[in-house]
């Protein structure tokens, strides 16, 4: 049976948000779920509720906190949390681990405890971003600041498996992130990225800029994790400023009210499909297990949806998948 570990008092509004949405996957999803953390706070929050009979506690006193010098904690705090769902993945008795604590301290967990895998320099944080043809998976979004080239040549190739084999895109478009379509253009990383990237066994595109991301042109975004985070945090400030914007103006006057009322279905659809907390989680690809790394202001419908990413990472074995192919 699939369990997935989740570190209950990892995030801000944990624990209470992250048992709720454990809760939830458990009784609307039917998945085996694992807490780790404080067990008297969780026993009081899960018991006689629903999903609560698909819910397992591990006792783990000590919290990672989000200020916590990442490595130092992982170390230092064995008991934690966020070191005991890692442990427990390492361990095969969990199959997945989803945290919305401090993202370093995930990152140093799964490969102090669960490791690379075999053949992969660096593991790579990937995120769904939605454009208007459906989304796009864009990595790294924030494990590595400076990469070599031959690093983004590897995220472009386990993006390009997980996008195949979990989000079912048949031949994934890869398309490397520069300032310009050109070759010739960008820094020297870039250059030399592309290059690779013309001889790898991808349906590479080319360059694509920052500005084309949203229209959907590819499905598969390259770049360092320094640019991606800028793309990432930039995206979603982007998105709820243009939300607040249309709501201050549609209640200018009457007849822009009225306007609104009639287009609310239509702006509930495009919210839900602009809000964080629908895609769940970052998977954190590269790593022996899978790992889902969800946002640090997660609620409980954001855990929901980051443990069904974890359940559909592991029925989809693509862990296993970038192993084999990166072997090779």
């Amino acid at each position: 049976m699939t369990k997935i570990a989740v570190d209950a008092f990892g995030g801000d509004y944990a624990p209470e948000q992250i048992v709720e949405g454990a809760l939830l996957a458990a009784d609307q999803e039917g998945i085996s779920v694992i807490l780790t953390g404080d067990e008297n706070r969780l026993k009081a929050l899960v018991d006689g509720k629903a999903g609560s009979n698909r819910i397992e506690i591990v006792h783990a006193p000590q919290v990672v906190h989000m200020d916590d010098e990442p490595v130092a904690a992982v170390r230092s705090k064995d008991d934690s949390s966020l070191v005991r769902g890692a442990k427990l993945v390492q361990a095969g008795e969990a199959q997945a681990l989803v945290s919305a604590g401090n993202t370093g301290a995930s990152l140093a967990a799964s490969l102090f405890h669960i490791k690379r895998i075999k053949g992969v320099e660096r593991p790579a944080i990937s995120t769904l971003m939605p454009t208007a043809t459906g989304f796009s998976l864009i990595l790294d979004v924030g494990a590595n600041a400076d990469c070599r080239p031959n690093q983004l040549v590897q995220f472009a190739q386990m993006g390009s498996i997980y996008a195949a084999e979990v989000l079912k895109v048949p031949n994934p478009r890869v398309g490397l992130l520069n300032v310009g379509h050109e070759p010739g253009k960008g820094n020297q990383l870039v250059k030399e990225v592309y290059n690779l990237l013309q001889d790898a066994s991808l349906n590479f595109v080319g360059n694509v800029e920052g500005r084309e991301i949203p229209g959907g042109g590819v499905d598969v975004v390259v770049c360092d994790g320094f640019v991606g985070n800028i793309v990432l945090k930039f995206a979603e400030g982007l998105g709820s400023t243009l939300l607040g914007m249309i709501k201050e103006e549609a209640q200018r006057s009457a007849v822009s009210l009225a306007g609104a009322a009639l287009m609310k279905p239509g702006f509930r659809r495009i919210k839900k499909r602009m809000d964080p907390n629908e895609y769940g989680g970052a998977p954190l690809l590269g790593v022996n297990g899978v790992v889902i790394i969800a946002h640090g202001g997660s609620n409980a419908k954001a855990i929901y949806n980051a443990v069904r990413v974890a359940r559909d990472g592991v029925k989809n074995n693509y862990v296993q998948i970038i192993a084999e192919r990166m072997a090779v």
